[in-house]
């Protein structure tokens, strides 16, 4: 029997709400809905639309509803670190985007509190500086706290407006930074020493967990039956992207690559030495327990914003055609630390990259094409640093990197990562997030087997994927 479940797979651009059908031989996806994810800025910063999000959300859930009644659940993931602050378990005001420029005196007065190997050895995460701790922090000196009595991260909180049950999944709470990399709970001590009240935090469940049925006004909305519930998936949108890396060796680095290009290698525990810290690697929770080991690199954000500078000047651009003349490029053209902070926030991207050329004694790129020709071979050689890198500073061995989502439709990007490895490359599928939110609500279910190797199998037969084979540089 192939049964039905329904993804909520958020981006940080867009969202989509996709069907699965599942069985234990059989995999297939189908989107249903997509809706645009854009941000708000008003006079006091940068927010997410939370309440359109939710709109479309519910929206696309009832076109899912009505194409298969039947649904058997719902599970939801998203971006990670971002969160609303409630009272009595109403919103207090509108979530702030990561990328709004209110952390960098939060940064500073947690690094007063609590040093960065200190925070480090208790949640083994990499410094972000949009990390939920520092959000929060913020909030604490703004007095925003003061009111607050709960605290829930987007997929949570869009979980809980469904069925008004207020948990924290696993995995993405891994990201917040005040989760005990040893305990997997959340850090008592640690939240003492920040002065952020253990209250806020709602219990924490695994992925597969089942939160609850729906409420019976938002089954009325979209048509369904009350009891088809939500279940947590893996909902940092990563987690979910893992889990559907269509691997058949554990010797496999991923990148999940969208606007961020998430970097690693999958291990069974953390890894918290000094130099994986200095390398800025972090330890994110993945399904089953796993640990994601793991490098951010800034990702197609800087194509994208790049592109919506030079749309500024009315004229349309087609992508496919400025990546062609991209590949067409025959001049040497700057590599570029992708890592670079000023490319974090929104903004004029290709006269940040300009700017550092010329700071670094780099030639500036002369035309479109030459800047993402740019763009591209950066991101390539950040993310075959960060497989390098990930690989030594964990021990595991890497024969074969995976490339799943967006980034997978990339060919130049594809090949250019295989050259500069030196190992094949395997990209796809491009839904990867949406399919392990699938998997992990089909295996709920009882729908497949309880293996990571299984599911990933399942993946793999279920969708093409891609070799690129190293050519010489």
């Amino acid at each position: 029997m192939t049964t039905a479940v329904a993804a909520v797979d958020l981006g940080a651009t867009s969202g989509r709400v996709i069907l699965g059908h599942v069985s234990a031989n059989e995999l297939s996806i189908r989107p249903v809905a997509r809706f645009p994810n854009t941000p708000v800025r008003t006079i006091d910063g940068l927010h997410w639309n939370i309440l359109e999000l939710y709109r479309s959300v519910v929206a696309g859930l009832g076109a899912a509803a009505r194409e298969e009644p039947a649904i058997a659940s719902i599970g939801i993931d998203s971006w990670a670190v971002d969160y609303a602050l409630l009272r009595n378990g109403r919103m207090l005001g509108v979530p702030y985007h990561y990328r709004d420029e209110r952390n960098n005196a939060a940064v500073e007065a947690v690094h007063g509190l609590v040093t960065p190997p200190e925070l480090y050895a208790a949640n083994g995460l990499q410094f972000l500086p949009f990390n939920s701790l520092y959000q929060l922090t913020a909030d604490r000196l703004a007095g925003s706290l003061d009111a607050a009595d709960g605290v829930l991260l987007v997929p949570d909180l869009l979980g809980y407006w469904l069925t008004g049950r207020k948990v924290a999944e696993r995995t993405n709470a891994s990201t917040t930074g005040l989760v005990n990399i040893a305990t997997g709970e959340w850090d008592a001590a640690l939240l003492r020493r920040l002065q952020l009240p253990a209250s806020l935090f709602p219990e924490l469940v695994d992925a597969g967990t089942r939160i609850g049925p729906l409420l019976d006004d938002v089954a009325r909305e979209i048509g369904i039956d009350p009891a088809t519930g939500v279940t947590a998936v893996g909902s940092h949108d990563t987690a979910s992207a893992v889990l559907a890396v269509p691997a058949q060796t554990e010797d496999f680095a991923y990148i999940s690559c969208g606007t961020w290009g998430l970097v690693g290698v999958e291990l069974e525990r953390p890894e918290l030495s000094e130099a994986g810290r200095l390398a800025n690697f972090t330890n994110e929770g993945g399904v089953d327990g796993t640990v994601r080991y793991l490098h951010n690199v800034m990702g197609l954000w800087l194509l994208s914003e790049s592109v919506r500078e030079w749309e500024r000047g009315a004229t349309p651009i087609s992508l496919p055609a400025l990546l062609a003349a991209a590949s067409a490029v025959t001049v040497p053209v700057a590599v570029f630390d992708a890592n670079d902070p000023r490319f974090l926030t929104p903004g004029d991207m290709p006269a940040r990259i300009a700017e550092w050329c010329r700071e670094n004694g780099a030639v500036v790129p002369g035309s479109q094409a030459e800047f993402v020709r740019s763009i591209i071979e950066s991101l390539a050689a950040a993310f075959v640093d960060a497989v390098r890198t990930a690989s030594s500073l964990s021990g595991k061995r890497v024969s074969v990197i995976h490339i799943v989502g967006g980034g997978s439709q990339n060919e130049l990007l594809c090949q250019l990562i295989a050259d500069r490895s030196g190992l094949p490359v395997q990209a796809g599928p491009v839904e990867a997030t949406a399919i392990g939110n699938v998997l992990v609500q089909a295996r709920a279910a009882g729908l497949v087997d309880g293996s990571r190797a299984a599911m990933r199998a399942l993946v793999a037969a279920a969708f093409e994927v891609r070799t690129y084979t190293p050519q010489a540089l």
